[in-house]
């Protein structure tokens, strides 16, 4: 069972919708416990970078979902539950994430070029720098759909698994070992958003 992490901000039902489609036993929960059972965790949102802190952190299930990235159990974040996985955040004012890498999530910046507009949003390609597992039968510079105006600058080069061009070139995946995340919505991304799903599922499967 994948756990799809409800902490009240974000599309929860359609990120179930996909997996369900392609064939996952997902459970939508806040239970630290049912987070613990899972076999693999998924952090869809969308929204603020602090509210999504504090939603965790005020449901107790903060602490447990580092914890089971910490143990190697397969995890999946989207948009926001991307972001977060970073050391803070300049949203709103500073705020501190989860620290599972060291890095931090900017706003696009575009003084130099007004007709850029912000939030980025719509399809958009997506260049690999690495082929995560969850990548399997995808071609490289495929297109995904985003919406955000926010985006990750890590400190480690090596866990950018692929790039997209938006004004600057920006980190728009990541991914080491048992965490891979995106910026792009693979629940919004028609039949590649959901080959990247069933590759998460069936990356679940294959690390029990």
């Amino acid at each position: 069972m994948i756990a799809i992490v409800d902490y009240g901000i974000g599309n929860i039902r359609s990120v179930e919708k996909g997996f369900i489609k392609v064939g996952a036993d997902v459970r939508i929960t806040s239970d630290p416990e049912v987070i613990a059972d899972a076999q693999g965790v998924v952090l869809p949102g969308v929204g603020a970078f602090k509210d999504c802190m504090r939603n965790l952190d005020n449901l107790d299930i903060l602490g447990s979902i580092v914890k089971e990235i910490e143990k190697g159990k397969p995890y999946l974040g989207i948009c926001l539950g991307l972001q977060i996985l970073f050391t803070e955040s300049e949203e709103f004012g500073f705020c501190k994430g989860m620290g599972i890498f060291k890095g931090k999530v900017v706003r696009f910046k575009f003084d130099d070029n007004p007709q850029m507009k912000i939030p980025h949003m719509g399809w958009n390609n997506a260049r690999l720098l690495q082929r995560p597992p969850v990548f399997n039968g995808i071609p490289d510079k495929s297109y995904f759909y985003f919406v955000h105006s926010y985006h990750v600058v890590p400190e480690e080069e090596n866990i950018v698994a692929a790039r997209t061009d938006y004004g600057i070139d920006f980190v728009s995946m990541v991914w080491k070992d048992n965490v891979f995340a995106t910026q792009f919505h693979p629940e919004k991304s028609q039949g590649l958003g959901l080959k990247i799903l069933k590759g998460f599922s069936d990356f679940v499967a294959g690390n029990h």
